[in-house]
């Protein structure tokens, strides 16, 4: 993409109204737009980004094989009644009428729907396990939206629900749910701590809930400091095998870890002096096992086998696809602007042209820009008439993780300069060695 052809409308003031970083960053680089208070429009570079983070999502439920759906913004309020949740659930249910009179919710959440869907198709063990899930906005009304897309009140989230016939058989879906969303947030470049957590509305006694460590998170949490040196990395498993994803749960479980809401000062006090530690945290995720809450209210049945009807166990499991550029800002940038993993990057790298209008400077991005496009990478090239210092900037609010300059000093010499978004650092090479190493850097990231 070219960037005089491109939509971004870097704002060289900082927003007021943006209390944390990533509010900032969103706006200042050109992201988000909001539209009314905790709704944002999403702009070029944004929804870029959103669509990386989403796609990311997808690969990984598929690959632990969950099947995609997508159900409704708009439900029926007669669903939520059959739950009982309809009255429980709060204020945060946006809750309306339609021109029949009759009540209808914007979702928050779909355990009721999917139900409906279960129930309605499935009734029989040999059609199980079964996971669905979605990709989809909701909305919660929230009283003091804040924080941008970290608090909103629409926001754009997977949501997915397991069926199986036995407790035995939803556990290992919620082990498996776990193993997977480990996976999904290393390829975005972060580490997600699974923490011990409270139901909430959504019910049950199983829940872990993934969070982020950073300064600007909501959430205190305690933790034991080998939990930071755990990596998922490239380890290949079976989903289908109990034990493996048993193991990997217990290993990413086993250490203390909790959130003021859970957390318990004796275990913690257990604790080496060397390894006790306390910070603040993003929720991006959370999952939960909860039993035949839902399948028994609504009457979802499947014939056993043994000729008797019985409630399926369900569990559902939530990641904040649009949370989730929030969270990797915070904990990703420093004070010039974003840094972006090479996973989610909206292009992999950036070409300066530090002279526009000099014939061997335009020339020479206009092949290195056809190179990584040929490569299948996605290059932004800031082609404007502008001033060196302004391109840097707008790079750096940005936050490609590469970025190649040209300019007729280094053309002269036969080489580019490539540069490090992250460590900064910068060497010369001949361009097609620097679109060789750009191709390498992101030859295994999937």
């Amino acid at each position: 993409m070219r960037l005089s052809r491109y939509f971004l409308p870097v704002l060289k003031e900082t927003p007021r109204e943006a209390q944390i970083v990533s509010h900032r960053y969103m706006l200042q680089a050109g992201m988000i737009k909001q539209a009314s208070a905790g709704i944002y429009s999403w702009l070029p570079l944004g929804f870029k980004v959103l669509r990386k983070i989403e796609d990311i999502v997808h690969e990984e439920q598929a690959r632990a094989g969950h099947i995609a759906i997508q159900m409704p913004t708009i439900q029926s309020a007669d669903l939520w009644r059959e739950s009982g949740r309809y009255d429980a659930y709060g204020e945060e249910m946006l809750r309306i009428k339609d021109r029949g009179g009759r009540e209808m919710l914007f979702t928050p959440t779909a355990e009721e729907l999917v139900t409906d869907i279960f129930r309605a198709h499935v009734t029989s063990y040999k059609d199980l396990p079964l996971t669905l899930y979605q990709i989809q906005w909701k909305f919660r009304d929230e009283v003091r939206p804040r924080f941008g897309v970290m608090r909103g009140r629409e926001f754009y989230m997977k949501d997915g629900y397991n069926f199986d016939l036995t407790k035995e058989d939803a556990l290992h879906a919620y082990n498996r749910h776990l193993v997977s969303y480990l996976r999904t947030y290393e390829r975005m470049g972060l580490q997600a701590i699974p923490m011990r957590a409270d139901s909430g509305p959504i019910g049950g006694d199983d829940t872990h809930e993934f969070l982020v460590l950073a300064d600007t998170g909501e959430s205190e949490v305690f933790y034991d400091s080998e939990i930071t040196d755990l990596k998922f990395g490239d380890r290949e498993i079976d989903y289908d095998d109990q034990a493996a994803c048993q193991a990997v749960l217990e290993e990413f479980t086993s250490r203390y870890a909790r959130t003021d809401e859970t957390h318990d000062q004796a275990l913690f006090d257990a604790i080496p002096e060397d390894r006790k530690r306390t910070a603040r945290g993003i929720e991006v995720g959370q999952i939960f096992y909860f039993g035949t809450k839902y399948s028994e209210s609504m009457g979802a049945l499947v014939d056993d086998g043994k000729g008797n009807k019985v409630p399926v166990h369900m569990g559902s499991h939530g990641i904040g696809v649009s949370r989730l550029l929030g969270a990797i800002i915070e904990a990703s940038h420093d004070d010039k602007g974003i840094i972006w993993p090479e996973g989610v990057t909206p292009f992999h790298c950036g070409i300066v042209n530090l002279k526009t209008g000099d014939a061997e400077a335009d020339a020479a991005c206009e092949a290195l820009y056809a190179s990584l496009t040929a490569l299948g990478l996605e290059p932004l090239y800031d082609d404007r008439d502008e001033r060196a210092g302004a391109k840097f900037g707008t790079m750096d609010m940005i936050g490609l993780p590469w970025r190649i300059t040209v300019g007729p000093r280094g053309l002269k010499n036969g080489v580019v300069e490539l540069t490090s978004r992250r460590t900064g650092e910068s060497e010369e090479l001949p361009p097609e060695e620097a679109v060789a190493k750009i191709a390498k850097i992101y030859e295994g990231i999937a």
